[in-house]
């Protein structure tokens, strides 16, 4: 995706167009639009869940998975046909940790990334887990050689697609500004509602309509608190608060009904696998897409 800002700030992020969002270099080259967007799903679980057990913080797998759906969009990103979609997270995840305080060695993430492979999508209870499964699980040198030779290569080609700018700004520190302004912490529900206001941000990550991609850090915040508010029943302004952080009320309405339809989409892609694998590759998406059509892998 085309950056349309010259210089990084921790406010505003660089936003896709409407042509962006309509067509992808994926689709242009025949994968439908809901297996594009399950893929966008399951790249993000992956990445979340790599994230955890490599003890990194939020905001580098935010971050990462951000890079990622700005890579796979519009005419001008990379085509999910051409590059496999699980080595490329690795990369985002390997790209967004590298300049940061908890920089990992390309063993750790690779051999993090195969153990995940292995469980086809279950990575619930992998993640909960205390240890990372480095000392259970191990890469052949030969493997290892050929993976480190793909991560360096999709790190140079995300550079490449995103024009260098790799810069994301995020929500979190926003969230915790527009709380303390809300005066929301002097209440007995303002742990609450932090903790459900975060949730809502890290669920729209995995968004279906991108919706860090298509709303700055202020409406997303917004949003969140809004909706937290709801649910835990914590009393906010009577007035229209949202009007203070630039929302107007029909972006807020918008991102509202978008996080509360999180819970069904995910249910949806549960559902729709079932036990089946997620096409993490492109020959894994190529059968994927034959079979869907009714036709030979390769025609």
């Amino acid at each position: 995706m085309a950056p349309i800002i010259t210089e990084p700030s921790h406010l505003v992020n660089p936003l896709a167009s409407i042509a962006q969002l309509e067509t992808s270099a994926s689709q242009i080259d025949g994968v439908p639009r809901d297996l594009e967007a399950s893929i966008r799903y399951e790249t993000g679980r992956l990445n979340q869940a790599a994230g955890i057990l490599l003890r990194l913080p939020q905001e580098i797998i935010a971050q990462s998975i951000v890079i990622l759906q700005r890579f796979w969009t519009g005419p001008d990103g990379a085509s999910m046909l051409k590059h496999d979609s699980k080595d490329v997270a690795a990369a985002a995840l390997y790209l967004t940790a590298k300049p940061s305080g908890h920089c990992l060695t390309p063993r750790q993430l690779l051999t993090v990334f195969a153990f995940l492979d292995s469980l086809d999508g279950n990575y619930a209870e992998a993640a909960s887990s205390k240890g990372t499964p480095t000392s259970q699980w191990s890469l052949s040198e030969n493997d290892y050689e050929a993976q480190r030779e793909r991560l360096y290569a999709n790190e140079a080609l995300i550079l490449r697609t995103l024009g260098f700018q790799a810069h994301v700004a995020l929500p979190y520190s926003l969230c915790i500004n527009y709380l303390q302004t809300l005066d929301a912490f002097a209440g007995p529900d303002g742990s609450s509602l932090a903790k459900r206001a975060f949730a809502h941000l890290n669920s729209a990550l995995l968004s279906p309509q991108r919706l860090y991609l298509t709303h700055q850090p202020c409406a997303l915040v917004t949003a969140s608190i809004y909706l937290a508010a709801r649910e835990v029943g914590s009393c906010l302004p009577e007035v229209e608060w949202w009007e203070v952080f630039d929302v107007e009320r029909e972006e807020l309405g918008f991102l509202v009904v978008a996080l509360r339809s999180m819970e069904g989409f995910a249910e949806e892609e549960r559902r729709a696998w079932g036990r089946s694998r997620v096409p993490m590759t492109v020959g894994e998406l190529r059968v994927a897409i034959a079979d869907a059509h009714g036709w030979t892998a390769g025609e």
